[in-house]
């Protein structure tokens, strides 16, 4: 799991540095370093349920938002025909960057339900 989580901190830092020319880093640079702390926090074998159900409640809601807002992953799919998105970096449409911005998020909800599931095995093992 030190490794995983390496891996996700490295990649988060990246994300969030990536941000710098994004129309809204002040939401997306705190998403991505939030998720990189708990990833810290998992190499420290520390756990904060509290930590992870804001970050599921919060990042799921957003999640929902960019699947069902105009120009969102529904649209994407229904009236983009799944465009490709990941042909180059500039996202010269909306429902580009808005299910870029999904996808985002469910790679941090993804790593933090793995986290969360083995930080809570580990924690009720050493009782």
């Amino acid at each position: 799991m030190r490794v995983f989580n390496w891996f996700f901190i490295v990649v988060f830092i990246v994300f969030a540095a990536l941000q710098y020319n994004d129309p809204d880093p002040y939401i997306w640079v705190p998403i991505y370093l939030y998720a990189a702390f708990l990833c810290w926090l998992s190499i420290r074998k520390k756990f904060y349920p509290a930590a992870y159900w804001t970050g599921f409640v919060g990042y799921g809601s957003y999640a929902v938002y960019k699947a069902f807002d105009e120009n969102g992953l529904v649209d994407w799919i229904t009236k983009h025909h799944s465009q490709n998105i990941a042909g180059t970096m500039k996202a010269e449409t909306p429902w580009v960057e808005e299910s870029r911005e999904f996808f985002g998020l469910v790679i941090i909800i993804v790593v933090m339900v793995i986290n969360y599931i083995y930080l809570s095995k580990k924690k009720k093992t050493t009782r």
